[in-house]
């Protein structure tokens, strides 16, 4: 518990075999009331690793994308009872001794969303970020400023932490499955005026480390954009966005169990 809230940490994994318990091992103890891990249908020892930590391990019989985990994620942590969901990536490339300053924002009630941001500190081309990423993301993180109205240093980011609120509010499943649910997510967040801070992280890139490839980058690229401009036609009232509407009955909380999709332990 941290000020009285519930801290749960999301690991969506897929093929985390040879970074998840180095990646777990560095969550400060004391921080997490439950540490979970979505497996996407991996063809490694991801889950047996998770077991073998101890981790509270959920298994998609088959692979449901970055997106659809997420999904996943956020649904079980608040089934468990969560308050404040933080999710890390289990391939060792953001720092996780920042998990307590990141839930402690929230957790203070200052805000509502925190990013661990690889741009504040210029520590992302430090700590090995390829060149044409940096720019990319430079890029896509201007341009969307633009369009959402929003100043955040970085869009981009695997490294988050939300309220319960937030995760009961935003209409998560008009997202894609895909990477670009990452960037939805935040242009969601922004449309419901959810208040986003930011705090400095660390990142290391290694060939261990997961990173999607240039094609998929492109694509997702594209995705950020489609994205941004959705939601600026949306917010001059020249097309409805369900995305960005107000959110429905059925939302991330309120998903029924697929009894044939996944197991629990």
């Amino acid at each position: 518990m941290l000020l009285g809230k519930r801290v749960v940490v999301v690991l969506p994994a897929y093929n985390a075999e040879r970074t998840l318990e180095q990646t777990v091992r560095q969550i400060p103890e004391g921080i997490a009331d439950a540490i979970l891990l979505v497996d996407d249908h991996s063809s490694d020892e991801t889950v047996r690793v998770a077991r073998a930590l101890g981790v509270r391990t959920f298994v998609h019989p088959r692979n449901r994308g970055y997106g659809g985990n997420q999904k996943t994620c956020y649904r079980e942590a608040l089934r468990l009872g969560a308050d404040i969901v933080v999710m890390l990536h289990p391939d060792y490339q953001y720092e996780p001794k920042l998990l307590p300053a990141m839930a402690s924002m929230i957790a203070s009630e200052v805000y509502d969303v925190v990013l661990g941001s690889r741009i504040l500190g210029r520590t992302a081309r430090e700590g090995g970020m390829p060149l044409y990423k940096y720019v990319s993301n430079r890029a896509l993180t201007a341009f969307q400023n633009l369009l959402l109205g929003s100043k955040l240093s970085e869009f981009h980011t695997g490294y988050r932490a939300f309220s319960r609120k937030v995760l009961e509010t935003l209409p998560l499943l008009a997202n894609s499955d895909d990477f670009v649910f990452d960037n939805q997510i935040l242009a969601q967040a922004v449309a419901f005026d959810f208040r986003i801070g930011e705090i400095s992280c660390p990142t290391k890139y290694f060939p261990d480390a997961s990173s999607i490839n240039f094609a998929r980058s492109v694509r997702y690229g594209l995705g950020v954009l489609a994205t941004s401009l959705e939601y600026r036609a949306w917010r001059h009232g020249l097309m409805p966005a369900p995305r960005f509407g107000k959110a429905p009955d059925l939302t991330v909380v309120h998903l029924p169990a697929d009894p044939a999709s996944a197991v629990r332990e």
